[in-house]
C-alpha cells in the first residue's frame, strides 16, 4: 500500500509513522532523510541538491520528486511506502500519481491526523532540548531535571529551541494552512484515494488505536 501521512506540525506524525510502517510492512519515506543520505553519500543527485541549496535556491518540485523516485526504486519499496512530508505541493501530487500509475501502483489513502491549533501550540512550546548532548524533553510528558538539568549528561543545559517558541510555532501553522493544507484537497480528488481523518488528541496509544483500526479496514478491503 502507498499511504500519505498528513497533518500539521506537532500532530505526532513521526510518533505514529513507526506503527503504520510496522502494521503494513512498508518502509518510511521521509524526503529529509533521503536528501541527507544523497548529500552525505555525495551521489550525483546529492551533488545536484547540494548545489541548489548552496546557491540559496529552493529545490524544484521536479528535483524533489527525483529524490523521492530514487527511494521508490529500491526493492523494499516495491509493495508500497508511507509518505511522510511528501507531497507538499499540488504539482508534487501529480508527479507522484503519474509515477505510481506508470509502475502499476496507486495511492491507497491518506491518514490525516487532525489536531487543533491550541493543542499544537501547547505541545511544541513545551518541548525542550539539551544544548550539550541533544537529549529531548517535554514539560508535560518527559520532564527534565531540576534547575534545567539534563538527565542524560547531567549538565544544566536545557533550552527551548527558537523554532519551538510560540510566535514561530504560530508562523509554522500559518504556512501549513496556506501552502500545505491545499494538497489534501488535491489528494482527495484523485480516483480511488480514501482520505481518513484521525482525531490526534489524546494519548499516543489512543491515537495509535484509531489509526490501526483504519489500517486494518484497508488491509481487509484489499484482501477481499
Amino acid at each position: 500500500m502507498d499511504i500519505v501521512l498528513f497533518g500539521p506540525p506537532g500532530a505526532g506524525k513521526g510518533t505514529q509513522a513507526d506503527l503504520i510502517c510496522s502494521t503494513l510492512s512498508i518502509p518510511h519515506l521521509s524526503t529529509g532523510d533521503i536528501f541527507r543520505y544523497h548529500i552525505k553519500s555525495n551521489t550525483d543527485l546529492g551533488q545536484k541538491v547540494k548545489s541548489i541549496l548552496g546557491a540559496g535556491e529552493l529545490v524544484s518540485d521536479e528535483v524533489v520528486f527525483e529524490v523521492v523516485a530514487s527511494r521508490l526504486a529500491d526493492d523494499d519499496a516495491s509493495q508500497g511506502v508511507l509518505y511522510d512530508g511528501y507531497p507538499r505541493t499540488i504539482p508534487q501530487v501529480h508527479l507522484l500519481k503519474d509515477w505510481l500509475k506508470a509502475h502499476g501502483r496507486s495511492l491507497t489513502g491518506v491518514i490525516n491526523i487532525q489536531v487543533p491549533d491550541e493543542e499544537v501550540i501547547g505541545r511544541l512550546t513545551a518541548r525542550r532540548v539539551c544544548s550539550e548532548c541533544g537529549a529531548s524533553y517535554h514539560l508535560q510528558w518527559k520532564p527534565h531535571g531540576e534547575n534545567n538539568t539534563c538527565l542524560k549528561c547531567g549538565k544544566q543545559s536545557i533550552i527551548q529551541r527558537d523554532d519551538d517558541k510560540e510566535d514561530v510555532v504560530k508562523g509554522r501553522l500559518d504556512v501549513y494552512k496556506g501552502q500545505t493544507f491545499p494538497v489534501l484537497d488535491e489528494l482527495r480528488g484523485l480516483d480511488g484515494v480514501d482520505v481518513i481523518n484521525i482525531d490526534g488528541v489524546g494519548s499516543i496509544e489512543d491515537v495509535s488505536t484509531r489509526i490501526t483500526t483504519q489500517l486494518n479496514a484497508w488491509k481487509q478491503a484489499r484482501n477481499s
